[in-house]
């Protein structure tokens, strides 16, 4: 193979890698918008307290 396909081969090749990235990119799930088992029991309980108007007002506290 000459030098000149070899960089051709070498550029498709980058290419291709390039294209998968940002494919993988746009799919990746931004991990702080996932909540723990007791993250989510604390949401939860929140919601009830709020529900059950046991909630105070920051200023208050």
């Amino acid at each position: 193979m000459s030098r000149e396909n070899i960089e051709n081969r070498l550029l498709e090749e980058l290419n291709f890698i390039k294209k998968q990235l940002g494919e993988i990119k746009e799919h990746m799930v931004d991990i702080d918008t996932l909540l723990t088992a007791e993250e989510k029991e604390i949401v939860s309980k929140s919601f009830e307290n709020e529900k059950n108007g046991k909630l105070i007002k920051f200023k208050d506290f």
